[in-house]
């Protein structure tokens, strides 16, 4: 049965995990977050939220650009190692030879296994508790046709999405995933 509580309850999951990605001055970086959103379509922009505590705040303060990352299933080891180890004193990219490009509008990393990708420059940062909203323009797409179908949903057939239920653990959206349409 339901109660009331005054303790904080999460319940944000499940749901897709950003590869948020960043390069300033010759460092790059790679974190994983769950609080993240599309906040306007036309321009386009999106948020993501990153505690003051990590290592990325800081790269991502000072280069005024990042880039978002989603990456397969088959790549969830990656996106929870992004999201507990910490750039300062790992190159994340090396220990699980991570490969990606450099950007076209930004210097960020775009993630050859991401099936989407987004270039963002910085347009906003607030402050809430102890997290702050990043937000940018997007300023580049990247998008990886052959696993989506011509209505722009994701091929199932294809690929197999992570969904971060919470604890390390992950659950995969695939073909085996009941799948309703709704009609109103």
């Amino acid at each position: 049965m339901r109660k009331s509580t005054r303790n904080t309850v999460m319940h944000s999951y499940p749901g897709m995990v950003a590869i948020v990605t960043v390069s300033n001055d010759g460092q790059d970086n790679i974190m994983a977050a769950g609080w993240h959103s599309y906040i306007s379509y036309q321009p386009p922009i999106y948020g993501v939220a990153i505690g003051r505590e990590r290592f990325t705040h800081g790269l991502m303060s000072a280069a005024g650009s990042f880039a978002i990352n989603f990456l397969p299933y088959e790549q969830a080891t990656i996106i929870q190692e992004s999201g507990v180890l910490t750039g300062e004193t790992t190159d994340k990219f090396t220990k699980r030879n991570i490969k990606f490009d450099r950007g076209l509008t930004t210097d960020a990393p775009i993630l050859q296994d991401a099936y989407i990708a987004y270039e963002c420059k910085t347009i906003d940062v607030n402050r809430y508790g102890d997290h702050d909203w990043f937000v940018g323009e997007i300023t580049y797409f990247y998008k990886d046709e052959s696993l989506f179908l011509k209505n722009g949903l994701p091929d199932l057939n294809k690929l197999e999405i992570p969904l971060y239920l919470g604890r390390s653990s992950y659950a995969k959206l695939d073909i085996n995933t009941e799948i309703k349409t709704i009609k109103t």
